[in-house]
């Protein structure tokens, strides 16, 4: 039997992000209404046309089933299907929306994401430490990725300031988009002189909390010559997962340099998209820089520069918007937060827009192929997209 992928298959045909914030007046019903009627509307369809849905989110508070989308859209009892994989749940929504889609099952289908968090009030994440296993605590997130940045330190020799450029970069391309929760401009000293979060993460190596929620409506690539996009619609070139334990700190060979469900999931993406040169052939990634540790790693282990050698390229300008791979070109999490079960929704359409050369921020000059990567847990669970322009 020949083993059949979606490279090809799938076409994307619209989509739509709502401003990334502290959106007290907005519910999560709020937010993935627009999200959904922008991407709608982008496509040119109506949503009577939509056949099936999936939705990324994380939180119960946010929801637990697909409700939480027919009480924002109205789909009049179409099968919407939940989507929770840590922070990787808006990309696995995607994901499975691809597989409805390429299987002829569907024609058209819509994957979306919403989170909304800043209700709930305190500091960092809520339920970090409560949720999972009963006896092997959790620490924070900020402690979960501190590791990573502690060991690299002692086996690349990288330091703080090393971290601190990919917070000045990434915050220096967010400045530029206009659904950033954050839009302005840092310094390396303001990076180094921040408050201590989790040694040696001080408060602009982390993300923040956010509100948002991104769509997007897919097809077959012989449909999409129907729709709006008719002219620059974006193939869908692969689109894998990787999943690897959820506690790493409780296993002896674990080395805290690399996250193999990052590099795993990059080998079988690019294998399905015949990527072999991925500096060479990615034109801009859209990554998860929860932490500015997890930049550094996701470059290294989505072949973009070899081990140990990040830092030094982000020194260089390698990974600048206008370099030879734009990394995080829109702001990354850095500069948008992280809603956890929109972040993969809004790297995909971030990644299409740029292809079809009306980024919303920063244009990455004759971008033609682009990846996403969504990251979650303890760097367990990872989805890689790859996407180009329409042949």
């Amino acid at each position: 039997m020949v083993k059949k992928g979606i490279k090809d298959r799938v076409a994307i045909i619209g989509c739509d992000a709502t401003k990334y914030g502290e959106l007290w007046d907005k519910s999560q019903f709020d937010l993935l209404s627009e999200a959904c009627q922008g991407a709608i509307k982008d496509a040119g369809i109506t949503k009577d046309e939509i056949d099936a849905a999936w939705l990324g989110n994380y939180y119960f508070f946010t929801g637990l089933s697909g409700t939480t989308l027919e009480d924002s859209l109205r789909l009049e009892g179409k099968p919407i299907t939940r989507c929770e994989n840590y922070c990787a749940s808006g990309m696995d929504a995607f994901r499975n929306a691809c597989f409805g889609v390429a299987s002829e099952v569907y024609d058209i289908a819509l994957a979306c994401g919403v989170e909304k968090i800043m209700d709930q009030g305190g500091r960092g994440l809520p339920g970090t430490t409560i949720f999972g296993h009963p006896v092997l605590p959790r620490p924070s997130a900020p402690a979960i990725f501190c590791l990573l940045a502690t060991r690299c330190f002692h086996e690349y020799g990288w330091g703080r300031e090393d971290l601190a450029r990919v917070a000045v970069k990434n915050h220096e391309n967010g400045y530029y988009h206009p659904k950033a929760h954050f839009r302005m401009k840092i310094t390396l000293e303001q990076a180094l002189n921040a408050p201590m979060i989790a040694d040696p993460l001080g408060r602009f190596d982390c993300c923040a909390v956010s509100d948002g929620s991104a769509a997007l409506i897919i097809t077959r690539p012989e449909l999409a010559e129907s729709y709006a996009h008719a002219d620059d619609y974006v193939l869908v070139k692969s689109n894998s997962i990787s999943v690897y334990t959820g506690t790493p700190w409780y296993w002896p060979d674990f080395d805290f340099t690399h996250a193999p469900a990052t590099a795993k999931a990059a080998i079988m993406a690019y294998k399905e998209a015949e990527i072999t040169d991925p500096r060479k052939q990615i034109d801009l990634a859209e990554v998860h820089d929860c932490f500015t540790i997890t930049e550094l790693l996701n470059c290294q282990d989505l072949q973009f520069c070899d081990r140990g050698k990040a830092a030094e390229e982000v020194k260089e300008g390698t990974f600048n918007w206008d370099g030879e791979t734009a990394v995080n070109p829109s702001g990354g999490l850095k500069s948008f937060g992280h809603p956890i079960g929109s972040t993969g929704c809004r790297m995909v359409q971030e990644v299409t827009k740029q292809l079809q050369g009306r980024a919303e921020g920063r244009q990455v000059p004759n971008a033609k192929i682009g990846l996403a990567h969504n990251l979650g847990g303890a760097y367990a669970v990872c989805s890689v997209t790859i996407l180009a322009q329409r042949d």
